[in-house]
């Protein structure tokens, strides 16, 4: 999946997807992180309504935050990576 930057959203100012960021190799297989920075500029509730939706409707959760001296916030969200088998498999007639 290629990252996404630049998303205009509730005070979000970037947002990066990537599977395999942080943790182990075992990690990396089962879950794809999105990195969100939200700006100081942005609200306490604007941001919790933000990492709301991301919850309720891109099935994200919370994995990490990091909250900067000048009040940025860095927000690590994670899914797990869904991995669909066909079942159709080789028929032949």
């Amino acid at each position: 999946m290629a990252p996404r930057s630049n998303r205009k959203a509730v005070g979000m100012a970037r947002t990066d997807v990537a599977a395999g960021r942080p943790g182990s190799p075992e990690t990396a297989r089962q879950y794809e992180y999105r990195v969100v920075t939200i700006p100081r500029t942005t609200s306490r509730n604007d941001a919790r309504r933000l990492l709301t939706d991301e919850a309720e409707y891109g099935r994200w959760e919370l994995a990490r935050t990091l909250l900067f001296t000048g009040g940025e916030r860095k927000v690590w969200l994670r899914r797990r990576i869904i991995r669909v088998r066909s079942t159709l498999g080789d028929y032949t007639d």
